[in-house]
């Protein structure tokens, strides 16, 4: 040992040996809460047991097809139409949400006002477009349009601005616009729909999750 002189130098650092903290942990929550857009999703409209004992609704509350259950007659369910509401009601804003109706030969799709009679013969305020019998028609309170349509829809787009008093509803898949009422709304409105085909179900479709980043004039970070 005396002989054989060592010197043992200190390790130099290599390049690129320590983890980018910045790269796996900046932002992380955000990061992972964008990656999740691709694995979960976001339906605007949920159903609720104000469902008529005609009609069943999805485990997930989103679809309804007309399917006799046996449940409470409570004071919220519809008694003398096959109809279910949202669970949300609006009186303020923009609305908007998607029913897919496929090949559904008999439904209703629109709004009512929360002062419509759900038992007895039932009947108020509500705005709506139908297919019946082959024929559609957009329908208010004592009032029908009947109208003509070139092409079966698939999926109806109902769009409800009640700050501004309209109602409208267009094909999303060809971006045909189909009707729109115009009302001076004064009551809290709920998304409904009706259906007597017993094979076809009426689907609350998602809605489609973004996140956009931006920044004002000002570096503050907007994120939509």
């Amino acid at each position: 040992m005396d002989r054989v002189q060592l010197t043992l130098q200190d390790p130099q650092p290599v390049s690129g040996a320590l983890i980018d903290e910045a790269k796996h942990l900046g932002n992380l929550a955000f990061r992972v809460w964008d990656k999740m857009r691709d694995i979960v999703s976001y339906t605007p409209v949920i159903l609720d047991n104000t469902a008529h004992l005609l009609l069943t609704l999805s485990d997930d509350l989103t679809s309804v097809r007309r399917e006799y259950r046996d449940v409470p007659d409570n004071p919220e369910r519809f008694d003398s139409l096959p109809m279910v509401l949202g669970s949300e009601g609006f009186n303020s804003g923009t609305h908007s949400w998607d029913v897919e109706v496929g090949d559904n030969t008999y439904w209703e799709v629109g709004v009512l006002a929360e002062s419509y009679q759900r038992q007895g013969n039932g009947g108020g305020p509500s705005w709506r477009i139908e297919l019946r019998f082959g024929k559609y028609m957009a329908c208010s309170s004592g009032s029908s349009t009947d109208l003509s349509l070139k092409q079966k829809p698939q999926r109806i787009r109902v769009q409800l601005d009640w700050d501004e008093g309209k109602l409208s509803f267009c094909d999303p898949d060809t971006d045909t616009h189909i009707h729109t009422f115009t009302h001076t709304f004064t009551e809290t409105l709920f998304p409904f729909m009706r259906t007597l085909d017993e094979t076809v179900p009426l689907k609350m479709l998602p809605g489609k999750i973004s996140v956009t980043v931006g920044r004002y004039d000002d570096d503050d970070v907007m994120i939509i």
